[in-house]
């Protein structure tokens, strides 16, 4: 069973708390997915296991949470290196189609950022103190 067809009773504001995205943007981004491949893949191989709504679950699942590939790949009974080829290319072709985007890591990077730094001299300095000596009276 898909685990899409399961998140069909949330509402719309429980959806987008777990993908991070409206219903409508899903839809939106599963209609151009499947659109996608349509022109471009022949299908060869084996049929997947996951439907193309799981796919985009997955990789919104995947920016959302930060979950590792491993624990992924458990949720969805596939292998670590099949969730992360999945995820690659429904995020490549999703950016290909040229109505999603991602910002480049360029522009993360030109960002200008002023930082104010305040260094501390916190080293340790040995006090001279005088000698206990055992005849003082």
């Amino acid at each position: 069973m898909d685990k899409y067809s399961t998140l069909s009773d949330l509402s719309d504001s429980s959806f987008r708390r777990l993908t991070g995205v409206k219903r409508t943007i899903f839809e939106k981004m599963l209609f151009v997915y499947t659109e996608v491949l349509q022109k471009s893949y022949k299908r060869q191989g084996r049929p997947s296991k996951l439907s193309n709504a799981d796919k985009i679950l997955m990789m919104l699942e995947y920016n959302r949470e930060y979950r590792t590939y491993f624990h992924i790949g458990q949720s969805y009974g596939l292998a670590e290196g099949n969730v992360y080829k999945c995820i690659k290319q429904v995020e490549e072709l999703l950016i290909q189609s040229g109505q999603f985007s991602l910002p480049k890591r360029s522009s993360l990077l030109e960002k200008s950022v002023e930082y104010e730094v305040l260094i501390i001299d916190v080293t340790e300095t040995k006090i001279e103190r005088p000698k206990k000596t055992k005849g003082i009276l």
